[in-house]
């Protein structure tokens, strides 16, 4: 054998050199290699992706029927019904009335940003995981829209379906980053001798098909939630431009009188009626209802004598009324801005119940909404104060916000026992046999207004020289007879009141004030019509609504 001859065996006892493993890797193509790990900001990709396509896909569902809704709001129901009442305080306290932007908002928020680590961790190789998250993700939101208030026949639907696609949206980007292996027909060396085939290893990925694909599943996931909102918007304002009758009171009020608010020096201080659109908005509600006027009805039921059925029109027939009343909210702290005046219209609530004949025993009135919403208050409330069913506000349609077609408006009682919005019943039961939506959460079964007064202007730091104090007080059914304010350990000075609409509106005032350099203390307090001041004692919104005198501290220089 020649010296030359390259397939001669080595000899015995001599250890041939080992090839280099990069060399090998890298010339031979026929080398086994390490499967590919992909970057992680691919797998952040595809959990947006999926958590993206099967929010869109849920969407798509509740499209389908108007009874449904998508997994981001079915969830937010549940939490709107099962959150703390310290937690559901903070938001309001926080937040007012974007407190349900910011519950969706953080839905979405966790849900992306669980979905970054689920897809990166599937990307990876842990395809099981997507399937498992995606599989909880569709059973919580299922869950979420079968049980509690405001859920519907396959209330489930939606969220089950969004979880079915998000988990083939990870599964397919598993695939996507982990190509089937290919197997390498071994390459004969010589005419009578072959090298074994190479092990099976995963193709490359390709990069541009990878973008290409997942583009497009986010550009249907895109276009689908864009229809699913346009859909929506497009419901609630055909049912904001329904054609109906503007409800007209038998007797109309007469024009409010000139408004202080608008006079030069007054900026600030609150309108004598709020604007519809500033009015304020706390609710249980995170989408409007869609209310068919056609098949919507109102029930009297219960402990009556008489169950009475009455559609929109029967109400517009009737005698309406029109009154000037203020309503707050029992989540509103002192000096705050949950509380609003306005010009409702509707029917008299106690004519209603006395057609219906109420059955001795029934000591609540309980209103319930079209999304399962409750509130009750005493039957005794009904003495004779112009509570009504509201069809309309400030000459207008009530608007579908604040509860078309028609609510339930109290004077002098807080709005979570009493301002029931998109009213479907009114059961006469017992507060016994019954409680309202907030009740077993903490909150008081009876609970009137507290006589309450707030500094509108000024709020800031101000120049030397004269200016106003001024704000608004209230005390539904009673009036206000008097407001004072303070300036540091001065003596209360009596303000000037505003135009007067009734003992159930709000009233403006002001003073006017010397105001000198340094720092000081304003607070402001109110007697009502019955010569009862209000009390100068802080307490907390909970149980049954915020006391104390409404205070600011504020600096007054020449810069």
């Amino acid at each position: 054998m020649s010296d030359t001859d390259t397939s001669a065996e080595p000899k015995r006892g001599v250890t041939p050199p080992k090839a280099d493993a990069r060399e090998s890797s890298s010339l031979d193509p026929d080398a086994t290699s390490t499967p590919h790990r992909p970057p992680r900001w691919w797998g952040a990709v595809v959990g947006l992706l999926a958590a993206g396509a099967g929010l869109a896909a849920g969407q798509v569902v509740a499209d389908l029927d108007t009874d449904l809704h998508n997994p981001v709001l079915t969830v937010g129901d549940r939490v709107i019904d099962w959150v703390p009442k310290w937690m559901k305080e903070f938001a309001v306290n926080n937040f007012g009335t974007s407190d349900k932007t910011v519950l969706l908002w953080t839905i979405s928020v966790v849900i992306a940003v669980t979905s970054l680590f689920v897809g990166m961790a599937t990307v990876r190789g842990r395809w099981r995981l997507g399937l498992i998250f995606a599989a909880v993700f569709g059973f919580l939101g299922a869950t979420a829209g079968s049980i509690g208030r405001n859920t519907k026949s396959g209330g489930a639907l939606p969220s089950l379906f969004a979880g079915l696609v998000a988990g083939w949206v990870l599964f397919f980007g598993y695939r996507l980053t982990h190509p089937k292996p290919v197997r390498r027909v071994a390459r004969p060396h010589t005419a009578t001798r072959q090298r074994p085939a190479s092990p099976a290893t995963p193709a490359p990925i390709d990069r541009r098909r990878f973008l290409t694909l997942t583009g497009s599943i986010a550009a249907a996931a895109g276009v689908a939630v864009l229809l699913g909102a346009k859909l929506q918007t497009g419901t609630q304002n055909v049912l904001q431009k329904v054609g109906v009758r503007r409800p007209v009171p038998k007797v109309p009020l007469p024009a409010p009188p000139a408004d202080p608010a608008l006079l030069a020096g007054n900026e600030g201080l609150s309108k004598l009626i709020t604007p519809i659109n500033t009015f304020y908005r706390i609710d249980t509600a995170l989408y409007f209802p869609n209310i068919d006027l056609g098949s919507w009805r109102l029930k009297v039921t219960g402990m009556v004598n008489r169950e009475m059925t009455y559609t929109y029109d029967d109400l517009l027939s009737r005698e309406l009324i029109e009154r000037d009343i203020t309503i707050s909210c029992v989540s509103n702290e002192v000096g705050g801005d949950l509380v609003g005046n306005a010009r409702w219209v509707g029917c008299r609530l106690d004519d209603l119940l006395l057609e219906a004949g109420i059955k001795s025993g029934a000591d609540q009135v309980l209103g319930v909404s079209d999304d399962g919403f409750t509130a009750g208050f005493p039957v005794e409330t009904l003495d004779g104060r112009d509570a009504m069913i509201a069809l309309g506000m400030d000459g207008d349609v009530l608007p579908v916000k604040n509860g078309f077609p028609a609510r339930i408006i109290v004077p002098g009682i807080y709005g979570y026992v009493s301002a029931v919005k998109w009213l479907t019943e009114i059961r006469l039961t017992t507060f016994a046999a019954d409680q309202g939506y907030w009740v077993p959460r903490g909150w008081a079964a009876r609970a009137p207004i507290k006589t309450q007064s707030r500094i509108d202007r000024p709020l800031g730091n101000v120049p030397p020289g004269t200016t106003a104090i001024a704000g608004v007080a209230w005390a539904p059914t009673r009036g206000i007879s008097k407001v004072e304010v303070q300036v540091d350990d001065t003596p209360w000075v009596v303000a000037t009141l505003g135009p007067s609409l009734g003992k159930n509106a709000w009233v403006q005032w002001w003073t006017p004030w010397n105001a000198v350099t340094g720092r000081h203390q304003i607070r402001v307090r109110a007697t009502d019509g019955t010569g009862a001041t209000q009390t100068e004692e802080l307490s907390a919104v909970d149980p049954d609504g915020a006391t104390g005198w409404h205070t600011i501290t504020m600096g007054v220089n020449a810069n």
